[in-house]
């Protein structure tokens, strides 16, 4: 097989190297003429955002539409109620999906894209909030918009300057920087994410003990017999029982003991549990992420956990439902 390196020259490849920076070059420079361009009307947006007893809907059409659906999903995963709508199916029904509590982000760099503008009279009869994202702060979407953020790029990475590019760069980065500054103000935490990602790695990575422990524990009394924390043991299928006295957790017979105090030879069926156990079991606090929980096993030799405080136990997490659970 002949290598595709050996079919082009090293002039060649240089050359298409400095037309790949040069993209990169262009679409820098209109971050940062969006980023200078940041100002009142941003904090205005966002005000908006914070305050909106509805929801975040997000408009576009074509490029820009694949734009808008991003955000949607960017503000929806991070706290803010968000759904895309796209502006040609708008006018086909989809109207009815917006009310007069939300607020509508329409997305046109032009300002006067037939399928954003043909909306607006409706829009603002509906008596939506609307939010412009544009590149013409006196095109038609501005002029009926309440918030208008604009997007001053000039340039498109496209040599002919027409196809989207850093436009629609700049664009994007504008509506994380939105979402971000909104889920920060909201105080948008760890476990929030976790509660709105609950597959994937994202949602695994912030699972925490409460998400997969069981709240049976298996208990025996320390005055009962051995047998019965056998029993116990066999019937919840989690090689462990706790061992309390009076509410309190004092220790645990694992089957690891077990197998310790048969090799002995010294067993005695009818003795009291609390003979045979070991002192000091493994407690955790639910809240604790469960791949921490995973590590203790791991540092401790140990299958199972305990979750809450030797004065009251809440629960028994094993190692088994962690992995079940992707962590590993």
């Amino acid at each position: 097989m002949t290598n595709t390196a050996d079919l082009r020259s090293v002039a060649e490849s240089e050359r298409w190297l400095n037309k790949a920076r040069r993209v990169f070059d262009v679409e820098i420079r209109a971050l940062q003429a969006v980023e200078q361009a940041l100002g009142d009307a941003f904090c205005e947006a966002v005000a908006c955002i914070l305050k909106l007893p509805g929801r975040l809907v997000v408009v576009g059409m074509g490029k820009s539409g694949i734009i808008a659906r991003k955000m949607a999903a960017t503000f929806a995963s991070t706290g803010t109620p968000a759904f895309f709508v796209h502006a040609a199916e708008a006018q086909h029904g989809d109207l009815g999906m917006i009310t007069r509590h939300d607020a509508v982000l329409l997305l046109s760099h032009s300002g006067e894209t037939a399928e954003v503008c043909n909306l607006l009279p409706v829009l603002r009869g509906l008596g939506a909030r609307l939010i412009a994202m544009t590149g013409n702060p006196r095109s038609t979407l501005a002029r009926y918009a309440d918030i208008v953020l604009t997007i001053p790029v000039k340039q498109e990475a496209c040599p002919l300057n027409l196809a989207p590019t850093a436009s629609t760069t700049a664009t994007l980065a504008l509506g994380d920087a939105l979402a971000v500054v909104v889920l920060k103000e909201r105080g948008f935490r760890e476990e929030d994410f976790a509660r709105v990602h609950p597959a994937g790695s994202l949602g695994r990575k912030l699972m925490k003990v409460t998400d997969v422990m069981h709240r049976k524990v298996p208990l025996v009394e320390g005055s009962q017999a051995l047998r019965d924390a056998i029993t116990t043991m066999s019937s919840y299928r989690m090689g462990i029982t706790g061992v309390q006295c009076q509410g309190l957790l004092q220790g645990c017979i694992s089957d690891g003991d077990l197998r310790r105090i048969l090799e002995s030879g010294e067993v005695d069926l009818a003795a009291p549990a609390a003979n045979y156990m070991h002192r000091n079991p493994h407690c955790v606090d639910g809240n604790i992420l469960a791949s921490e929980a995973v590590r203790i096993m791991e540092d401790h030799k140990v299958t199972s956990l305990f979750v809450g405080k030797t004065e009251k136990v809440e629960g028994i997490v094993h190692l088994h439902d962690l992995l079940q659970g992707g962590l590993s």
